[in-house]
């Protein structure tokens, strides 16, 4: 089955002459498990189709089909539902509230699902102790080392047991030891049956992606699917 299913997917900023396409004519498909590494240089509309995955933007023209739904006959508030629902997001920069503990930061899309104090603060400390940050969930992000702050964000993307996983340079900001064990745990969640979609610079991740989509200028270049890990995880 499909998760995602992009069809003739363009995107236009500006009208007339000042008229910029980031998007040309993307049609691609992600199946349900996979796990995905879109690459491509600065410029390349990678972030662009991100936003569009994400729903996070919409297109200017073509059909996007998440899990079964149809998203461009969705308005604003059926598609901040179908994000907080279907979709979870980690971001190079961990994007946590720095007021927030560990435990307060993976409650947040759960709030917003409206579930009860109980059950978020149970679910997000299961899902924090699952990530090897049970002993940290009163610390805040300030106390908190790059990797782990990584963590609490992979926490946060999981607590609402989302169909999607979509990160944006996940090991961007870290170091490469701390990097190669996100990567691990990304491949972790992968083989625990998490759809996983990413954009990354990084080789090491690309190579360990089942499959890698590259765009340039705007268009689809190259999509390859990868053997069993390419290239092993090297510890630092």
């Amino acid at each position: 089955m499909n998760m995602i299913e992009l069809s003739d997917i363009c995107k236009t900023y500006g009208r007339g002459a000042e008229e910029i396409q980031i998007l040309k004519h993307v049609s691609m498909t992600v199946a349900e498990g996979d796990f995905v590494a879109i690459v491509g240089p600065s410029g390349s509309g990678k972030s662009t189709l991100m936003n569009t995955i994400g729903l996070l933007d919409t297109p200017t023209s073509g059909t996007y089909t998440l899990d079964g739904v149809a998203t461009g006959k969705l308005n604003d508030s059926q598609m901040a539902g179908v994000r907080n629902k279907k979709i979870g997001f980690i971001f190079q920069q961990f994007n946590l509230l720095p007021r927030l503990t560990a435990l307060e930061n993976v409650e947040l899309p759960l709030i917003y699902a409206g579930l009860g104090k109980s059950e978020r603060r149970e679910r997000a400390k299961r899902m924090l102790e699952s990530l090897g940050m049970g002993a940290r969930i009163d610390h805040k992000p300030n106390q908190l080392s790059g990797g782990q702050q990584q963590r609490v964000a992979i926490a946060r993307a999981l607590a609402g047991s989302p169909s999607l996983l979509l990160a944006d340079e996940p090991t961007g900001a870290l170091d490469s030891k701390t990097g190669t064990e996100v990567l691990e745990l990304m491949i972790q969640l992968n083989e625990q049956g998490n759809t996983i979609v990413l954009i990354t610079h990084d080789l090491l991740i690309a190579d360990n992606a089942k499959r890698v989509v590259s765009i340039r200028d705007g268009e689809i270049v190259d999509d390859k699917r990868n053997g069993p890990l390419v290239k092993e995880v090297q510890r630092a």
